[in-house]
């Protein structure tokens, strides 16, 4: 299950990354002939590595079953990155209004994955576990869990997206905020706290245990240990063939005991009490809230990291030539590079730090099992047949629980020395001590990080990257290289832009502000040989006589001044002064310029940026 959890992160997170293109570079029947190639090829691989692995191991199962499930995750992002899912999810209806919709759809295309991966895996889990599944009930139950885990996304997807319907314009600058959305999952998720419990105990089936000498034992159990529950419930996944026992619910009358069960016909009534307290070991240690900080943990981190994470990817010459090769915009290339970052970033999360938690957690509530029984036998027998039932997994690694055998190794080791026990619950404070320590320190650096923090040179080769794209897609188009100019003229690349303001030309002579930014160029250029004022002259005055605003008359006077004729540049300065309440330091700068100074090739004039008239 916590496996499952990861891979559902991650696809969300490619569902949820990067924007909608405007139109698709492949064309439908052409994506559509592709997704079914790929299609048919993941069913051969999945079938082809359980015959290839036909051990009788869960261990060789399980890993056989985990690269198919990241297999399905980079199938999902060839569908979404390279196949332009993400445009043809989009005209899905109602996605314009709730684009839940079409994320919602995205998972049902990594589920489609995941069922060829069942299918495919369900004669070697037969043969390994030793139990008859139908076809129907072994994908069912995977999808069950799985949905299970969807539950809370769900939720809070489609409340965030009626709440952008709501008519409400306070709500939506709160949401637009850089604490909104946060804020807003979070109260969700408290809210679900209570009520998802019941939710899933209803997609699982799960049924009260009936009553009966042990539903009556296990009560007694729970009372003597001072726990309140809704219900003690049977849990039939897998068909109620799988051995475990879990809780769910943070509250007495929304927590529920959970038992499989096969779990209670292979151990006696002081088992299935050892059993129960270790399920009520986590809930003495406060674990189910604890996760719940370490899930806020990673968003933090991901809203931290973030920021200097793209910072850098954009200022890689990699990126850019990755660009060049997929022949793919920037925009989708960086959603997916993005998306492989972060996934990054959770799978170290989760495997090393959320994971060190939950096996020392495991591990707390196995010491709980030991002292509320008196001695740590009961917990022993079930852990050995758990593992002899299960496939002989006794020796199986596990990043979330350890291996049983370590497990039953562990607790032996604290009956021979309780000095163990004392020291690991030590550990397990001053680790969350430091954990703490550290997300607070990453809070107050989230907080007082600037939110345009990115940095210039980064945005300017992202924004020269799309724009060239745009120039592949549409070389007839004079607006992209006008744009292109604007940008390298703000990065004083002057031959550059003046090259792209030719083009512009070429292609529309009448483009005003290509006509009015390359007079500004031959005006104000730091590459003397650059400076041309005669044509600027004549620019200027072409754009002026296609359109009249303050900074064409500005480049108009600054180019009469350039050649001479101080009258027509202060009467024109004067006139874009009193077209505009904005600026007005700056135009009383440029008409004492004109009257107190001469132009000559050498005069300077402010950086690109500082003036209404650059780019």
């Amino acid at each position: 299950m916590y496996n499952n959890l990861i891979y559902l992160l991650v696809v969300i997170l490619i569902l949820t990354t990067g924007g909608i293109p405007e139109q698709p570079q492949i064309p439908w029947p052409a994506a559509l002939l592709l997704f079914s190639v790929k299609g048919v090829l993941f069913n051969q691989l999945a079938r082809h590595f359980f015959r290839r692995n036909p051990g009788n191991t869960a261990a060789r199962y399980f890993a056989v079953e985990q690269r198919l499930s990241i297999l399905a995750i980079v199938f999902l992002a060839v569908d979404i990155f390279l196949l332009e899912g993400r445009y043809y999810l989009s005209r899905l209806p109602l996605t314009e209004q709730l684009p839940v919709v079409a994320h919602l759809a995205g998972i049902i295309l990594f589920f489609g994955y995941l069922c060829l991966l069942w299918l495919a895996a369900r004669p070697s889990y037969q043969r390994i576990f030793t139990r008859a599944l139908t076809a129907r009930s072994f994908v069912t139950a995977n999808l069950k869990i799985n949905l299970a885990i969807l539950l809370p996304w769900l939720f809070i997807s489609i409340l965030f997206d009626l709440v952008q319907l709501a008519p409400f314009p306070q709500l939506q600058e709160f949401l637009a905020s850089p604490w909104g959305e946060p804020l807003l999952v979070l109260l969700s998720l408290f809210g679900l706290i209570f009520f998802l419990p019941l939710a899933i105990i209803r997609l699982w089936g799960c049924t009260p245990l009936p009553p009966g000498p042990t539903r009556h034992r296990l009560e007694e159990f729970c009372r003597g240990q001072r726990l309140r529950f809704a219900d003690i419930l049977l849990w039939p996944i897998f068909e109620g063939r799988m051995l475990t026992a879990g809780v769910m619910g943070l509250t007495g009358r929304f927590r529920y005991l959970l038992v499989t069960p096969a779990l209670l016909e292979a151990t006696t009534p002081e088992e299935i009490e050892a059993v129960m307290a270790h399920e009520l070991g986590h809930v003495k240690r406060f674990h189910l809230q604890l996760y719940l900080f370490l899930f806020l943990g990673f968003a933090l981190l991901a809203q931290v990291s973030g920021t200097p994470l793209l910072q850098l990817l954009l200022s890689s010459d990699f990126f850019y030539q990755l660009v060049a090769l997929t022949g793919k915009s920037p925009d989708t290339i960086l959603a997916l590079a993005g998306a492989l970052i972060l996934f990054a970033l959770m799978l170290g999360y989760f495997r090393f730090i959320f994971g060190f938690f939950m096996r020392n957690f495991e591990r707390q509530a196995d010491l709980h099992a030991l002292a509320a029984m008196g001695h740590a036998s009961p917990l022993i027998r079930v852990f050995e047949k758990i593992a002899l039932l299960s496939g002989n997994i006794r020796d199986l690694p596990s990043w979330h629980h350890f291996g049983l055998g370590q497990r039953i190794d562990f607790l032996r080791g604290c009956e021979e020395n309780p000095g163990w026990i004392p020291r690991h619950h030590r550990k397990v404070h001053l680790t969350l001590i430091l954990y703490t320590a550290v997300m607070l320190t990453g809070a107050v650096a989230a907080w007082r990080m600037p939110q345009d923090s990115l940095g210039e040179t980064p945005k300017a080769r992202f924004a020269e990257a799309l724009i060239r794209q745009k120039i592949q897609e549409q070389p007839d188009n004079d607006l992209w290289f006008q744009l292109l100019g604007d940008l390298q003229y703000s990065l004083n690349q002057e031959q550059e832009a003046y090259s792209s303001y030719e083009q512009a030309l070429r292609l529309a002579p009448a483009n005003v502000e290509a006509l009015n930014n390359l007079a500004w160029l031959l005006l104000t250029a730091r590459e003397t040989k650059l400076r041309n004022p005669e044509r600027a002259l004549l620019l200027a005055q072409k754009a002026a006589a296609e359109k009249i605003t303050p900074h064409v008359l500005d480049t108009l006077a600054t180019a009469y001044w350039a050649n001479g004729n101080r009258e027509e540049a202060l009467a024109l300065e004067k006139e874009a002064g009193a077209m505009t309440g904005t600026h007005q330091e700056f135009y009383r700068g440029q008409m004492e310029r004109f009257r107190t100074t001469r132009y000559s090739a050498s005069t300077n004039f402010p950086e690109a940026g500082q003036t209404p008239d650059t780019p």
